[in-house]
């Protein structure tokens, strides 16, 4: 892209990923707003029938895996295939693990619940593969067209946001309602459809990518990818669900015993891979500087997204069982709430996204780590609301709607600090050469965050702590903490705003 076509405008390749990723959000979150409802409803119904702590430690590992597996997909696309090619085989991946859900769904009356059980633990493991594939890359293509000082460069994160959260309502609204008031099983294959789509419409759009994302050594003449590119795709795709299969019949097999410990030394390996290849592929202090503040920032990052993600858990479950939410005589599915977020994205990111520029402009754009710090305390003043509103919820009160809302719009304005602004300062500072790992490993903080998010009530429990008076404390020590560090990270980001 040359730095006329920059100063004239958003390249269209920014809209052809805005909507790729739109579709890819529409079938994650139309499943993620199913999954703890549909886990708790009973068999009867098509649910499993499992308790509040049983399903969301499910959706703790699930949550927390599908952040984590991005990793290995950035490995792969700085190494191997190329972002795009990866992006297409994650794509595929997904949509194949959303018919598996949606299988487990349907036969709720004809297969024994074992044989569900392992058909919908096929499909979340296919769905946390596909995922990992997809979601770094996705994001460091968007990051590939603009250069690291642009100050655009927010700017267009700001709008990629928007593609994402536009999906995250459409997904709710479509899949949510049709699991709740038709069948689990329509909501799961809807959200298939959507990724098959997104996967269809980044093909149609591919030649305004340019030439980024190709594979490695790839011609410069070549724009789109050719028949053997997609011979490998299907092939992969096809791979990564077989392997996927192996792996959950096999650990279905093995005692509890040696799963635990097969757990923590893969997690232990995988650390220990991730450092090597960053120390391998980090060189000069310019660089390590660098990583340096995306290792804090991505520690903080953890502490917002562990109350962020209570949105599909224990708030899911609060907009069920504690809100009020009959108007004019309908009862409002609950997993409508988690529309407020994504609603509030479409209208506050292009407020952010031009008054980014304008501070800019003005030289009163904060540096990134005080817009981190801002996010946190926004979430503090959610999570406070929060704490007040399961107060009035103790014993068995039914609470107004506009609790709720009230957080969400909260948390929307702390997301909008931390998420689009997160995404941008990886493609800034990550070195050239590890563009995608470093963007997974931004990617694990939030798998971090969100396994937190699923098990900080059970955690807390013990302690007899509560839970939403534990995240405002989290969340405000976190921010006066990168208050005070942020002078020293903003000296070691060399330049970088």
């Amino acid at each position: 892209m040359t730095t006329e076509s920059i100063k004239k405008g958003h390249p269209k390749a920014l809209y052809t990923l805005f909507a790729t990723e739109m579709w890819e959000r529409f079938s994650y979150y139309g499943m993620r707003a199913l999954l703890t409802l549909y886990l708790t409803a009973e068999l009867v119904n098509g649910g499993f029938g499992l308790d509040r702590e049983e399903s969301l430690a499910l959706y703790a590992i699930f949550t927390g895996l599908v952040y984590l597996t991005p990793i290995l997909g950035g490995w792969v696309a700085d190494n191997f295939f190329g972002k795009r090619k990866t992006v297409y085989i994650g794509g595929l991946v997904m949509a194949v693990g959303q018919s598996l859900l949606a299988g487990s769904a349907f036969m709720a009356h004809t297969l024994d619940v074992e044989t569900r059980l392992f058909l919908f633990h096929l499909g979340l493991g296919v769905l946390i593969i596909g995922n990992g594939f997809f979601k770094p890359n996705i994001s460091t293509i968007v990051g590939d067209f603009y250069d690291d000082n642009d100050p655009r460069k927010d700017s267009a994160f700001n709008i990629f946001y928007m593609g994402i959260n536009l999906g995250a309502i459409l997904g709710p609204f479509v899949a949510g309602a049709l699991g709740e008031n038709v069948s689990w099983g329509y909501g799961y294959l809807s959200a298939s459809v959507g990724m098959i789509i997104g996967v269809l419409w980044l093909k149609m759009r591919e030649h305004s990518l340019e030439q980024k994302g190709l594979p490695p050594n790839s011609p410069s003449d070549k724009f789109v990818l050719d028949k053997k590119d997609w011979r490998d795709i299907f092939i992969y795709a096809i791979g990564l669900v077989l392997s996927t299969l192996f792996v959950i019949y096999v650990w279905g097999l093995l005692p509890e015993k040696v799963t635990s410990i097969v757990t923590y030394v893969g997690f232990i390996a995988g650390i220990i891979a991730l450092a090597y290849v960053i120390y391998k592929g980090t060189n000069g202090s310019e660089e390590w500087s660098r990583m340096v503040v995306i290792l804090v920032l991505a520690f903080f990052n953890i502490a917002f997204w562990a109350g962020f993600e209570q949105a599909g858990g224990t708030m899911n479950l609060f907009a069920a069982e504690n809100t009020n939410r009959m108007v004019f005589g309908w009862n409002v599915p609950a997993t409508w709430f988690q529309n407020v977020n994504p609603i509030g994205i479409l209208i506050f990111a292009p407020i952010f996204s031009v008054m980014w520029l304008k501070l800019d402009a003005l030289k009163f754009n904060p540096r990134t780590p005080l817009k981190f710090a801002i996010g946190l305390f926004l979430g503090a003043l959610a999570f406070w609301i929060m704490t007040q509103a399961s107060h009035a919820a103790e014993g068995g009160n039914m609470v107004s709607p506009w609790w709720l809302v009230a957080v969400y719009v909260i948390l929307t304005f702390g997301e909008l600090m931390l998420s689009p602004i997160g995404l941008s300062m990886i493609t800034k500072l990550a070195p050239s050469k590890l563009g995608s790992i470093v963007m997974g490993l931004w990617m694990a903080s939030f798998a971090a965050g969100n396994y937190l998010a699923g098990m900080l009530e059970s955690i807390l429990h013990k302690y007899n702590f509560e839970l939403y008076p534990f995240i405002t404390m989290l969340m405000i020590g976190s921010g006066i903490s990168l208050l005070l560090l942020s002078p020293i990270l903003n000296k070691f980001m060399k330049g970088i705003h």
